[in-house]
């Protein structure tokens, strides 16, 4: 059956695929666009969505991309940057002002049109830019203004639309799940306006997988990494349905980064699903704490990581004769987008399984991976329709790097100055909601407009309600330059002096996180809120406070669907007080504080 189908075209937004899965949500087929491809490629398509970017549309950033696509008679919805390029395109301007991050209201103006079907006269919307249009050109109107809570300061040209051109613009973006009716917005457009036919499902999509890894593999065999996470417990379903069991070797790899008994529990799950024919096991611990070494920048930790999981997984496979089998890993889309593995997304963060060697294998066709195109919610979807078990599709995300992500590593050296001046800024900002701020001597990994962002955080100190501690976060990204991450201090006393130490990846250190993250998953287990958590990372960040301790113990709740955006997610009072109890009482801690970061600006991990 031919499906109707709409192309995304893809400008390097850290939020391409999302919009992608937000239509095949509505049923209908998305795929996948390149700027430059020729026309030809676009006429076959019901609509164009055209995505967000790094680039700066004020400035004529990535502006040489095959504009004929304007001359198609079909429509058109653009996001941020693809909305500033409608609006230039048809004669509107775009100034480099306006940022806006995050949550914003948007009141539609244009009531009754099709695009807002379904929707309130006022509706939360996710922000995240720095261009703003100032104007639209003829035949174009103003279809919505965006604003925080002063519609005063309102922001004019949140939307914009012609529906003789049948060219549309959202300066917000609706595929990101903080756009509360954004999928209703995307289905609007895909099937009202583009008329297209819902019949596009995942058993397709499983299908098309299944036919997709028979062509590729062909009469060869996959040695497929399994971590044991949801992402490589499903690939392993897929690709044994594709190739039967003696097709595919599994290899589990203790890298030494893992939770506690998290191995151990990892092979005795492969076994109770019958994924134990070919299984094999190696503890490679000495391997990455020898490669990791004295190393403290996060990216090369997590390029290091990468680099050793490919060598012992070359080692490994010429000790059982089996080289020559393609390579098989669990990729899903957020770890090939945060690695800027599109032509134009920046690098947020290396995911071990997007390091150099191999992206090189991608090009020379000796990796395969099912899920590549998926989103984790997608995947547990998917997990869901093949029988895996519910306790193993729905556990909370671990990174492939492990603990090596978790446990920061610094030289002991930071810039004074620099910290001076965020702190009294920071403070301005917090006082009004009763809170204390202190901008902390260490840096961990954001992503502000889609770009990367190594910044500073802040602890905040005080009584407010954690509702109060949330939106003085959200003041002080907007407002304070230099800060992509704000924490709530949980031990008995705000930090009066603070000391980055130096720290590198040893076993002692990950032996004590490795206690930590066990209280803390422990405890949101008997307390009954795992489940409503997306993921709840426990990090040491080497800080000296007062005098006290070497580690700086942070957990990190965040509500999410798609990791692409997440909330941070409260935690009950008795568990926050059983924390203080359990994790200050291990050695070496200096401190106890809870992330309250939104994604953006700061990533869920810390590096």
């Amino acid at each position: 059956m031919r499906h109707d189908a709409i192309a995304v075209i893809d400008f390097g937004g850290q939020y391409a695929h999302l919009i992608a899965t937000k239509v095949r949500r509505a049923r209908v087929l998305a795929e996948i666009r390149q700027p430059e491809d020729p026309i030809e490629a676009f006429r076959s398509y019901k609509g164009i969505i055209i995505s967000g970017s790094p680039a700066l549309s004020s400035h004529g950033e990535d502006s040489a991309y095959n504009k004929w696509i304007y001359e198609l008679g079909i429509p058109i919805l653009g996001f941020c940057f693809g909305h500033q390029e409608i609006a230039k395109h048809y004669g509107g301007t775009v100034v480099h002002g306006g940022r806006e991050w995050g949550n914003a209201n948007f009141r539609i103006i244009k009531k009754g049109h099709p695009l807002f079907s379904g929707l309130g006269e006022i509706e939360q919307v996710f922000m995240s830019h720095f261009d703003s249009v100032a104007s639209v050109g003829q035949g174009f109107e103003e279809y919505g203004t965006s604003f925080l809570s002063d519609e005063r300061e309102a922001h004019r040209f949140a939307a914009i639309g012609s529906d003789t051109l049948r060219r549309y613009g959202f300066q917000f973006h609706p595929e990101v799940d903080d756009t509360v009716d954004g999928q209703t917005m995307i289905a609007n457009f895909v099937l009202g306006i583009c008329a297209c036919r819902p019949t596009w499902t995942m058993e397709r999509f499983l299908d098309d997988q299944i036919e997709a890894v028979r062509r590729q593999v062909g009469s060869e065999s996959v040695f497929l990494l399994a971590s044991g996470g949801v992402d490589s417990t499903v690939a392993a379903r897929v690709l044994g349905m594709a190739l039967g069991p003696g097709h595919l070797h599994l290899l589990h790899i203790d890298n030494g980064l893992m939770r506690k008994g998290e191995s151990a529990d990892v092979m005795a799950m492969f076994r109770q699903m019958g994924l134990d024919r070919n299984l094999h096991f190696v503890d490679a611990s000495a391997d990455f704490l020898g490669a990791l070494g004295d190393e403290v920048d996060p990216e090369k930790k997590r390029r290091i990581i990468g680099d050793t999981f490919i060598a012992v997984f070359q080692r490994e496979a010429a000790r059982l004769g089996i080289e020559r089998h393609l390579l098989g890993q669990g990729t899903i889309y957020p770890d090939t987008i945060e690695t800027g593995g599109t032509k134009r997304a920046d690098t947020i963060k290396t995911h071990h399984n997007r390091v150099p060697i191999i992206d090189r294998m991608v090009r020379e066709g000796r990796v395969v991976e099912p899920l590549s195109e998926l989103y984790k919610v997608e995947v547990r979807e998917l997990g869901e329709r093949l029988g895996i078990p519910r306790e193993i599709v729905w556990r909370h995300p671990f990174p492939g790097p492990g603990l090596g992500v978790r446990l920061l590593c610094s030289d002991g050296a930071h810039d004074p100055a620099e910290v001076g001046k965020i702190t009294p800024a920071a403070a301005d900002v917090a006082r009004p909601f009763g809170l204390g701020a202190r901008a902390l001597p260490v840096r961990s990994v954001g992503v502000k407009a889609d770009l990367r962002s190594y910044e500073h955080p802040v602890m905040l100190f005080g009584d407010a309600p954690y509702e109060k501690v949330v939106e003085a976060a959200g003041e002080i990204f907007k407002k304070v330059p230099g800060v992509n991450r704000c924490l709530l201090n949980l031990s008995p006393a705000p930090p009066a002096a603070t000391r980055p130490v130096r720290a590198t990846m040893t076993r002692g250190r990950l032996e004590a996180l490795r206690e930590a993250d066990h209280l803390v998953m422990d405890g949101l287990r008997r307390h009954g809120v795992y489940d409503g958590i997306w993921q709840c990372p426990t990090v040491f960040v080497p800080l000296e406070i007062d005098g006290k301790g070497r580690e700086l113990c942070v957990i990190r709740p965040v509500y999410s669907e798609r990791a692409m955006t997440a909330k941070p997610a409260p935690l009950p009072p008795a568990l926050v007080a059983e924390f203080r109890e359990s994790v200050l009482r291990l050695p070496g801690v200096s401190g106890l504080a809870l992330d309250v970061t939104s994604k953006p600006p700061g990533t869920i991990e810390w590096e």
